[in-house]
């Protein structure tokens, strides 16, 4: 019944849409899964006050919240105000320490309100900060799971991902991460479930151990 299901809601990262999740199957007589969508931040509105707004999206009690990337980081914000099963990141970070050196260095310099986001259509730009790839011949690919170009929403997710000032990882954050992520370079250093060979977009192409390992990661 119902009443019996562990609902597992995903997050998916900066300008990506919920499709990056079309391939993750878990066993439906145990699992409900539910994707949840980005909105567009009002003014000046700040990561916590973000985070409030999404749990709205969050419709049953206890549930498991996955995100990855900046969903991840969105994940982590919104479990300090909702209790839960299970609270997983993958191809994120947990505290304001592991983001990249590049990241560090613009935000002590304010360089990250210099980048073009009003190319918003460029979908080499969006590819390259979202998934940490340039184009080569996967265009359609990238139009297909990148569609959140609203500049607004970009440049706030970019501020708020270099500005993230969560000094600690939180003890029950169950850490999914590749070893070739380009956008955060592995380093948890053992405190984390390492992929080899995984990638930043390891979600969609490395679904297989998703699937095949997310029931008992949640059910232990």
């Amino acid at each position: 019944m119902d009443k019996d299901l562990i609902h597992v809601y995903l997050m998916p990262g900066m300008a990506a849409n919920p499709i990056i999740f079309e391939h993750i199957k878990l066993p439906q007589e145990r699992f409900k899964v539910h994707w949840l969508e980005w909105l567009i931040p009002n003014k000046n509105e700040t990561l916590s006050n973000y985070a409030k707004r999404m749990c709205n999206s969050i419709k049953h009690e206890n549930p498991v919240l996955l995100g990855v990337s900046f969903g991840g980081i969105l994940v982590q914000e919104m479990s300090k105000h909702i209790l839960l099963k299970k609270l997983i990141v993958v191809s994120s970070v947990k505290n304001r320490h592991e983001l990249p050196k590049r990241m560090k260095i613009a935000k002590r310099t304010k360089a990250y309100k210099l980048l073009p986001t009003q190319l918003v259509s460029n979908i080499d730009f969006l590819a390259k900060f979202a998934f940490g790839e340039t184009i080569t011949k996967r265009v359609e690919l990238y139009k297909k799971y990148l569609s959140v170009n609203n500049k607004r929403y970009l440049d706030w997710a970019i501020e708020q991902i270099i500005n993230w000032e969560q000094e600690e990882s939180m003890p029950e954050a169950i850490h999914i991460h590749g070893e070739k992520d380009a956008v955060f370079p592995h380093r948890c250093l053992g405190d984390c479930i390492t992929i080899k060979g995984g990638t930043h977009i390891m979600i969609i192409n490395k679904y297989k151990w998703f699937n095949e390992n997310l029931p008992s990661i949640i059910l232990s």
